[in-house]
Protein backbone atom coordinates (compact mmCIF):
# COMPACT_ATOMS: atom_id res chain seq x y z
CA UNK A 1 0.00 0.00 0.00
CA UNK A 2 1.58 3.53 -0.59
CA UNK A 3 1.91 6.28 1.55
CA UNK A 4 -0.88 8.16 -0.56
CA UNK A 5 -2.75 5.49 0.05
CA UNK A 6 -2.42 5.25 4.26
CA UNK A 7 -3.21 8.97 4.12
CA UNK A 8 -6.64 8.65 2.03
CA UNK A 9 -7.27 5.94 4.44
CA UNK A 10 -6.47 7.96 7.87
CA UNK A 11 -9.31 11.09 6.48
CA UNK A 12 -11.37 8.69 5.71
CA UNK A 13 -11.34 6.93 9.02
CA UNK A 14 -11.48 10.34 10.91
CA UNK A 15 -14.78 11.56 9.16
CA UNK A 16 -16.48 8.26 9.71
CA UNK A 17 -15.32 9.14 13.34
CA UNK A 18 -16.81 12.10 13.62
CA UNK A 19 -19.47 11.08 11.68
CA UNK A 20 -20.53 8.59 14.37
CA UNK A 21 -20.42 11.38 16.58
CA UNK A 22 -16.93 10.57 18.81
CA UNK A 23 -15.68 13.57 19.98
CA UNK A 24 -13.00 15.67 17.28
CA UNK A 25 -10.12 15.55 19.71
CA UNK A 26 -10.47 11.84 20.62
CA UNK A 27 -11.05 11.09 16.60
CA UNK A 28 -8.00 12.97 15.67
CA UNK A 29 -5.41 11.53 18.39
CA UNK A 30 -6.67 7.95 17.17
CA UNK A 31 -6.20 8.72 13.67
CA UNK A 32 -2.62 10.89 14.06
CA UNK A 33 -1.00 8.13 16.44
CA UNK A 34 -1.65 4.99 14.76
CA UNK A 35 -0.99 6.27 11.52
CA UNK A 36 2.05 8.32 12.46
CA UNK A 37 2.86 4.75 14.29
CA UNK A 38 2.23 2.66 10.77
CA UNK A 39 4.40 4.89 9.05
CA UNK A 40 7.32 5.85 11.41
CA UNK A 41 6.92 3.36 14.34
CA UNK A 42 6.18 3.45 17.85
CA UNK A 43 8.57 5.20 19.40
CA UNK A 44 8.30 8.06 17.05
CA UNK A 45 4.06 8.67 17.54
CA UNK A 46 5.08 8.55 21.40
CA UNK A 47 7.35 10.88 20.65
CA UNK A 48 5.28 13.21 19.44
CA UNK A 49 2.14 12.97 21.65
CA UNK A 50 4.45 13.87 24.72
CA UNK A 51 6.48 16.73 22.99
CA UNK A 52 3.47 17.99 21.15
CA UNK A 53 1.31 17.94 24.16
CA UNK A 54 4.12 20.03 26.71
CA UNK A 55 4.71 22.11 23.58
CA UNK A 56 1.39 23.37 23.17
CA UNK A 57 0.16 23.04 26.53
CA UNK A 58 3.04 25.70 28.02
CA UNK A 59 1.95 28.09 24.93
CA UNK A 60 1.81 31.17 27.04
CA UNK A 61 -0.15 32.82 24.03
CA UNK A 62 -3.37 30.13 24.47
CA UNK A 63 -3.62 32.45 28.26
CA UNK A 64 -5.96 34.33 25.68
CA UNK A 65 -8.55 31.62 25.24
CA UNK A 66 -9.66 30.96 28.96
CA UNK A 67 -9.34 34.74 29.74
CA UNK A 68 -11.71 35.98 27.06
CA UNK A 69 -13.93 32.81 27.54
CA UNK A 70 -14.25 34.08 31.25
CA UNK A 71 -14.52 37.62 29.90
CA UNK A 72 -17.86 36.82 28.16
CA UNK A 73 -19.28 34.19 30.88
CA UNK A 74 -19.07 36.56 33.78
CA UNK A 75 -20.34 39.36 30.92
CA UNK A 76 -23.83 36.89 30.71
CA UNK A 77 -24.19 36.19 34.30
CA UNK A 78 -23.77 39.92 35.64
CA UNK A 79 -26.66 40.97 33.06
CA UNK A 80 -24.06 43.15 30.56
CA UNK A 81 -25.37 41.12 27.45
CA UNK A 82 -29.26 42.14 28.20
CA UNK A 83 -28.24 46.25 28.86
CA UNK A 84 -26.42 46.10 25.19
CA UNK A 85 -29.99 44.55 23.79
CA UNK A 86 -32.07 46.78 26.00
CA UNK A 87 -30.06 49.65 24.57
CA UNK A 88 -30.54 48.54 20.89
CA UNK A 89 -33.79 47.74 21.70
CA UNK A 90 -34.71 51.49 22.99
CA UNK A 91 -33.09 53.31 20.17
CA UNK A 92 -34.90 50.88 17.03
CA UNK A 93 -37.19 48.67 19.02
CA UNK A 94 -40.30 51.47 17.75
CA UNK A 95 -39.45 50.86 13.90
CA UNK A 96 -40.58 47.62 11.36
CA UNK A 97 -38.41 45.17 12.78
CA UNK A 98 -36.32 46.78 15.36
CA UNK A 99 -36.31 44.09 17.37
CA UNK A 100 -34.93 42.04 15.27
CA UNK A 101 -31.96 44.65 14.53
CA UNK A 102 -31.88 44.69 18.24
CA UNK A 103 -31.39 41.32 18.61
CA UNK A 104 -28.36 41.45 15.55
CA UNK A 105 -26.58 44.32 17.58
CA UNK A 106 -26.96 42.48 20.96
CA UNK A 107 -25.18 39.44 19.16
CA UNK A 108 -22.60 41.39 17.81
CA UNK A 109 -21.95 43.20 21.11
CA UNK A 110 -21.80 40.09 22.82
CA UNK A 111 -19.53 38.38 20.24
CA UNK A 112 -16.92 41.31 21.02
CA UNK A 113 -16.60 40.18 24.99
CA UNK A 114 -17.44 35.91 24.56
CA UNK A 115 -15.79 35.00 21.00
CA UNK A 116 -18.78 31.83 20.95
CA UNK A 117 -21.12 31.68 18.08
CA UNK A 118 -23.02 29.05 20.74
CA UNK A 119 -22.93 31.51 23.60
CA UNK A 120 -24.41 34.16 21.54
CA UNK A 121 -26.85 32.44 20.06
CA UNK A 122 -28.06 30.78 23.45
CA UNK A 123 -27.82 34.19 25.49
CA UNK A 124 -29.69 36.07 22.87
CA UNK A 125 -31.89 34.21 22.11
CA UNK A 126 -33.11 33.27 25.93
CA UNK A 127 -33.34 37.10 25.94
CA UNK A 128 -35.38 38.60 22.68
CA UNK A 129 -37.20 35.08 21.23
CA UNK A 130 -39.32 36.22 24.16
CA UNK A 131 -40.09 39.75 23.44
CA UNK A 132 -40.28 39.26 19.31
CA UNK A 133 -42.63 36.77 20.70
CA UNK A 134 -44.55 39.03 22.60
CA UNK A 135 -44.84 41.70 19.69
CA UNK A 136 -46.25 38.72 17.06
CA UNK A 137 -43.37 38.53 15.30
CA UNK A 138 -42.84 35.63 12.72
CA UNK A 139 -41.36 32.46 14.09
CA UNK A 140 -39.44 32.25 10.69
CA UNK A 141 -37.78 35.89 11.55
CA UNK A 142 -37.45 35.74 15.57
CA UNK A 143 -35.28 32.34 15.50
CA UNK A 144 -33.32 33.00 11.94
CA UNK A 145 -32.25 36.49 13.61
CA UNK A 146 -30.86 34.86 16.62
CA UNK A 147 -29.40 31.92 15.22
CA UNK A 148 -28.02 33.91 12.38
CA UNK A 149 -26.49 36.79 14.68
CA UNK A 150 -25.14 34.38 16.93
CA UNK A 151 -22.48 33.46 14.13
CA UNK A 152 -21.21 36.83 14.65
CA UNK A 153 -19.07 35.63 17.46
CA UNK A 154 -16.61 33.11 15.74
CA UNK A 155 -15.54 36.39 13.30
CA UNK A 156 -16.00 39.77 15.76
CA UNK A 157 -12.94 39.46 17.57
CA UNK A 158 -12.10 38.18 19.93
CA UNK A 159 -12.55 34.89 18.30
CA UNK A 160 -11.81 31.75 19.53
CA UNK A 161 -11.71 30.71 15.90
CA UNK A 162 -9.24 33.28 15.10
CA UNK A 163 -7.08 32.06 17.85
CA UNK A 164 -7.18 28.65 16.73
CA UNK A 165 -6.38 29.33 12.85
CA UNK A 166 -3.29 31.58 14.49
CA UNK A 167 -1.99 28.53 16.34
CA UNK A 168 -2.05 25.93 13.63
CA UNK A 169 -0.61 28.36 11.07
CA UNK A 170 1.82 30.22 13.14
CA UNK A 171 -0.08 33.68 12.04
CA UNK A 172 -0.46 36.66 14.48
CA UNK A 173 -3.32 36.44 17.18
CA UNK A 174 -3.51 40.77 17.12
CA UNK A 175 -3.19 40.85 13.17
CA UNK A 176 -5.95 38.49 12.78
CA UNK A 177 -8.45 40.05 15.69
CA UNK A 178 -7.94 43.07 13.74
CA UNK A 179 -8.71 41.77 10.53
CA UNK A 180 -11.72 40.65 11.82
CA UNK A 181 -13.59 44.33 13.03
CA UNK A 182 -14.82 45.46 9.78
CA UNK A 183 -15.64 42.23 8.30
CA UNK A 184 -17.91 41.16 11.16
CA UNK A 185 -19.42 45.29 11.09
CA UNK A 186 -19.91 44.52 7.35
CA UNK A 187 -21.90 41.21 7.96
CA UNK A 188 -23.54 42.60 11.50
CA UNK A 189 -24.56 45.44 8.38
CA UNK A 190 -25.64 43.17 5.84
CA UNK A 191 -28.30 41.44 8.63
CA UNK A 192 -30.18 44.56 9.21
CA UNK A 193 -30.47 45.57 5.52
CA UNK A 194 -31.83 41.88 5.26
CA UNK A 195 -34.33 42.40 8.46
CA UNK A 196 -35.29 45.78 6.33
CA UNK A 197 -35.73 44.26 3.48
CA UNK A 198 -38.07 40.92 4.58
CA UNK A 199 -40.02 43.67 6.70
CA UNK A 200 -40.47 46.04 4.09
CA UNK A 201 -41.48 42.96 1.95
CA UNK A 202 -44.12 41.16 4.40
CA UNK A 203 -44.79 44.05 7.17
CA UNK A 204 -46.00 40.88 9.18
CA UNK A 205 -42.79 39.54 10.01
CA UNK A 206 -41.84 42.30 12.34
CA UNK A 207 -44.63 44.34 13.21
CA UNK A 208 -43.06 47.78 15.29
CA UNK A 209 -42.17 47.61 18.80
CA UNK A 210 -43.37 50.06 21.45
CA UNK A 211 -42.06 53.78 21.30
CA UNK A 212 -39.61 55.03 23.96
CA UNK A 213 -39.00 58.18 24.99
CA UNK A 214 -35.83 60.31 24.92
CA UNK A 215 -35.19 59.46 28.75
CA UNK A 216 -35.76 55.97 28.35
CA UNK A 217 -33.26 55.74 25.16
CA UNK A 218 -30.71 57.50 27.17
CA UNK A 219 -31.22 55.57 30.82
CA UNK A 220 -30.24 52.74 28.66
CA UNK A 221 -27.58 53.64 26.71
CA UNK A 222 -26.33 54.78 29.56
CA UNK A 223 -26.78 50.77 31.18
CA UNK A 224 -24.93 49.49 28.14
CA UNK A 225 -21.78 51.75 28.51
CA UNK A 226 -20.10 49.83 30.51
CA UNK A 227 -19.88 46.98 28.00
CA UNK A 228 -19.51 49.45 25.29
CA UNK A 229 -15.92 50.61 27.32
CA UNK A 230 -14.57 46.95 27.90
CA UNK A 231 -15.15 46.12 23.94
CA UNK A 232 -13.14 49.48 23.05
CA UNK A 233 -10.48 48.93 25.58
CA UNK A 234 -9.72 45.52 24.17
CA UNK A 235 -9.92 46.24 20.96
CA UNK A 236 -8.84 49.70 20.75
CA UNK A 237 -5.93 48.77 22.65
CA UNK A 238 -4.75 46.09 20.78
CA UNK A 239 -4.87 48.25 17.40
CA UNK A 240 -3.12 51.35 19.98
CA UNK A 241 -0.13 49.04 20.65
CA UNK A 242 -1.15 49.78 24.11
CA UNK A 243 -1.07 45.81 25.28
CA UNK A 244 -0.76 42.52 22.69
CA UNK A 245 -4.17 39.94 22.43
CA UNK A 246 -3.04 38.40 25.61
CA UNK A 247 -2.91 41.54 27.68
CA UNK A 248 -6.14 42.76 26.49
CA UNK A 249 -7.92 39.61 27.56
CA UNK A 250 -6.70 40.10 31.01
CA UNK A 251 -7.30 43.44 30.84
CA UNK A 252 -11.10 42.84 29.42
CA UNK A 253 -11.61 39.72 32.01
CA UNK A 254 -10.73 42.04 35.12
CA UNK A 255 -12.95 44.73 34.11
CA UNK A 256 -15.89 42.66 33.74
CA UNK A 257 -15.07 40.66 36.75
CA UNK A 258 -14.70 44.71 38.69
CA UNK A 259 -18.05 45.68 36.97
CA UNK A 260 -19.69 42.99 38.69
CA UNK A 261 -18.26 43.08 41.90
CA UNK A 262 -19.15 46.91 42.03
CA UNK A 263 -22.66 46.56 41.19
CA UNK A 264 -23.08 43.26 43.32
CA UNK A 265 -24.50 41.57 40.36
CA UNK A 266 -21.45 39.20 40.51
CA UNK A 267 -21.50 36.87 43.47
CA UNK A 268 -19.52 33.86 44.37
CA UNK A 269 -21.24 31.27 43.50
CA UNK A 270 -22.32 32.81 39.80
CA UNK A 271 -18.60 33.49 39.48
CA UNK A 272 -17.74 29.74 40.49
CA UNK A 273 -19.86 28.86 38.21
CA UNK A 274 -18.70 31.03 34.83
CA UNK A 275 -14.99 29.68 36.11
CA UNK A 276 -16.16 26.40 35.76
CA UNK A 277 -17.85 26.42 32.46
CA UNK A 278 -14.63 28.74 31.22
CA UNK A 279 -12.52 25.70 32.31
CA UNK A 280 -14.19 23.09 30.70
CA UNK A 281 -14.54 25.16 27.48
CA UNK A 282 -10.64 25.50 27.72
CA UNK A 283 -10.12 22.34 28.10
CA UNK A 284 -11.94 21.04 25.44
CA UNK A 285 -10.45 23.90 22.67
CA UNK A 286 -6.99 22.96 24.05
CA UNK A 287 -7.56 18.99 23.63
CA UNK A 288 -8.51 20.00 19.88
CA UNK A 289 -5.47 21.91 19.68
CA UNK A 290 -3.21 18.94 20.81
CA UNK A 291 -4.64 16.86 18.83
CA UNK A 292 -4.32 18.57 15.79
CA UNK A 293 -1.02 18.77 16.09
CA UNK A 294 -0.88 15.23 16.32
CA UNK A 295 -2.53 14.52 13.04
CA UNK A 296 -0.75 17.25 10.91
CA UNK A 297 2.59 15.53 11.26
CA UNK A 298 0.75 11.93 9.86
CA UNK A 299 -0.97 13.70 6.66
CA UNK A 300 2.74 15.65 6.11
CA UNK A 301 4.02 12.40 6.57
CA UNK A 302 1.22 10.56 3.69
CA UNK A 303 1.85 13.73 1.00
CA UNK A 304 -1.73 14.83 1.50
CA UNK A 305 -1.08 18.45 1.13
CA UNK A 306 1.55 18.07 -1.98
CA UNK A 307 -1.15 15.42 -4.00
CA UNK A 308 -3.91 18.40 -3.05
CA UNK A 309 -1.58 20.67 -3.74
CA UNK A 310 -0.55 19.43 -6.81
CA UNK A 311 -4.45 18.41 -8.14
CA UNK A 312 -5.46 22.21 -7.87
CA UNK A 313 -2.44 23.58 -9.58
CA UNK A 314 -3.59 21.15 -12.35
CA UNK A 315 -7.17 22.94 -12.43
CA UNK A 316 -5.22 26.47 -13.78
CA UNK A 317 -8.19 28.10 -12.23
CA UNK A 318 -5.97 30.74 -11.34
CA UNK A 319 -5.07 32.65 -7.97
CA UNK A 320 -9.16 33.59 -7.16
CA UNK A 321 -10.23 30.37 -8.68
CA UNK A 322 -8.34 27.97 -6.35
CA UNK A 323 -8.87 30.28 -3.52
CA UNK A 324 -13.21 30.12 -4.73
CA UNK A 325 -12.40 26.17 -5.08
CA UNK A 326 -11.13 25.83 -1.30
CA UNK A 327 -13.63 28.17 -0.04
CA UNK A 328 -16.56 25.53 -1.31
CA UNK A 329 -14.81 22.83 0.10
CA UNK A 330 -14.94 24.75 3.46
CA UNK A 331 -18.63 25.19 2.54
CA UNK A 332 -19.91 21.35 1.78
CA UNK A 333 -18.20 20.74 5.15
CA UNK A 334 -19.67 22.58 6.83
CA UNK A 335 -22.73 21.37 6.19
CA UNK A 336 -21.61 18.00 8.51
CA UNK A 337 -18.62 18.80 10.41
CA UNK A 338 -18.38 21.33 13.38
CA UNK A 339 -16.55 24.21 12.35
CA UNK A 340 -13.52 23.44 14.79
CA UNK A 341 -12.88 19.97 13.24
CA UNK A 342 -12.46 21.95 9.30
CA UNK A 343 -10.26 24.20 10.61
CA UNK A 344 -7.87 21.32 12.18
CA UNK A 345 -8.71 18.70 9.02
CA UNK A 346 -8.03 21.10 6.38
CA UNK A 347 -5.52 23.51 7.19
CA UNK A 348 -2.26 21.51 6.87
CA UNK A 349 -4.13 20.41 3.39
CA UNK A 350 -5.25 23.66 2.31
CA UNK A 351 -2.88 26.47 3.85
CA UNK A 352 0.75 25.31 2.00
CA UNK A 353 -1.38 26.15 -1.54
CA UNK A 354 -2.59 29.35 -0.32
CA UNK A 355 0.95 30.34 0.67
CA UNK A 356 2.57 28.67 -2.65
CA UNK A 357 0.17 31.23 -4.28
CA UNK A 358 0.86 34.16 -2.69
CA UNK A 359 -2.26 35.03 -1.09
CA UNK A 360 -2.06 36.57 2.50
CA UNK A 361 -2.51 34.09 5.29
CA UNK A 362 -4.71 37.02 7.29
CA UNK A 363 -6.56 37.50 4.31
CA UNK A 364 -7.66 33.81 3.92
CA UNK A 365 -8.17 33.12 7.70
CA UNK A 366 -10.93 36.13 7.96
CA UNK A 367 -12.46 33.68 4.75
CA UNK A 368 -12.62 31.00 6.19
CA UNK A 369 -13.96 32.06 9.38
CA UNK A 370 -16.73 33.57 7.94
CA UNK A 371 -17.15 30.47 5.76
CA UNK A 372 -17.07 28.06 9.08
CA UNK A 373 -20.06 30.48 10.08
CA UNK A 374 -21.83 29.67 7.33
CA UNK A 375 -21.56 25.90 8.38
CA UNK A 376 -23.78 26.78 12.12
CA UNK A 377 -26.82 27.66 10.07
CA UNK A 378 -26.24 25.48 7.30
CA UNK A 379 -28.21 22.04 7.12
CA UNK A 380 -28.35 19.22 8.32
CA UNK A 381 -25.69 20.13 11.23
CA UNK A 382 -26.40 23.69 11.89
CA UNK A 383 -25.25 23.58 15.55
CA UNK A 384 -26.90 27.19 15.96
CA UNK A 385 -30.05 26.36 14.45
CA UNK A 386 -30.21 23.54 17.23
CA UNK A 387 -29.34 25.64 19.71
CA UNK A 388 -32.26 28.50 19.06
CA UNK A 389 -34.58 24.79 18.76
CA UNK A 390 -33.64 24.62 22.33
CA UNK A 391 -34.21 27.92 23.24
CA UNK A 392 -37.89 27.52 21.41
CA UNK A 393 -38.84 24.17 21.29
CA UNK A 394 -42.63 24.65 20.12
CA UNK A 395 -40.99 26.25 17.01
CA UNK A 396 -40.55 23.72 14.05
CA UNK A 397 -37.00 22.71 13.05
CA UNK A 398 -37.87 23.41 9.42
CA UNK A 399 -39.01 26.66 10.76
CA UNK A 400 -36.04 27.63 11.53
CA UNK A 401 -33.88 26.88 8.84
CA UNK A 402 -36.64 28.61 6.67
CA UNK A 403 -35.62 31.31 8.71
CA UNK A 404 -31.83 31.71 8.18
CA UNK A 405 -31.88 31.56 4.45
CA UNK A 406 -32.03 34.62 3.93
CA UNK A 407 -29.31 35.73 6.29
CA UNK A 408 -27.83 32.62 4.75
CA UNK A 409 -27.60 34.72 1.30
CA UNK A 410 -26.32 38.10 2.61
CA UNK A 411 -23.36 35.74 4.33
CA UNK A 412 -22.97 34.32 0.49
CA UNK A 413 -22.93 38.29 -0.55
CA UNK A 414 -20.80 39.12 2.37
CA UNK A 415 -18.78 36.36 1.11
CA UNK A 416 -18.41 37.84 -2.51
CA UNK A 417 -17.43 41.55 -1.55
CA UNK A 418 -14.62 40.09 0.96
CA UNK A 419 -13.02 38.55 -1.85
CA UNK A 420 -13.37 41.28 -4.27
CA UNK A 421 -11.69 43.82 -2.25
CA UNK A 422 -9.47 42.06 0.43
CA UNK A 423 -8.37 45.65 1.92
CA UNK A 424 -11.77 45.50 3.99
CA UNK A 425 -9.81 42.48 6.00
CA UNK A 426 -6.28 44.40 5.73
CA UNK A 427 -6.69 47.75 6.37
CA UNK A 428 -6.42 47.68 10.14
CA UNK A 429 -4.02 44.99 10.98
CA UNK A 430 -1.54 46.49 7.90
CA UNK A 431 -2.37 49.91 9.72
CA UNK A 432 -0.98 48.98 12.61
CA UNK A 433 1.68 46.97 12.17
CA UNK A 434 3.06 48.60 9.13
Amino acid sequence: MTIGAIGLMGIAALLILLMLRIPVAFAMFLVGFLGIWHLNGWNAAMGLLASETFTLASNPELVIIPLFILMGNVATVTGMSRQLYDAAYAVIGQVRGGLASATVIGCGGFAALSGSSVASALTMGKVSLREMDRFDYDPRLSTGVVAAGGTLGILIPPSTGFVIYAILTEQSIGRLFLAGVLPGLLLLSAFILTITIMCWVRPAFGPAGPRTTIDEKSRKLLGALPILVVILLTIGGIYAGLFSPTEAAGVGAGLVILYGIVTRTLTVRAFWEASKDSIVTTATVMLILIAAHMINPFLALSHIPTVVGEFLAGLEAGKIGTLVVILFVYLVLGCFLEGFAMLVLTLPIFFPVIVDLGIDPIWFGVLVVLTLEMGLISPPVGINVFIVKSVAPKVELGTIFRGVLPFWLAMIATLAVLIAFPQISLILPNTMFN
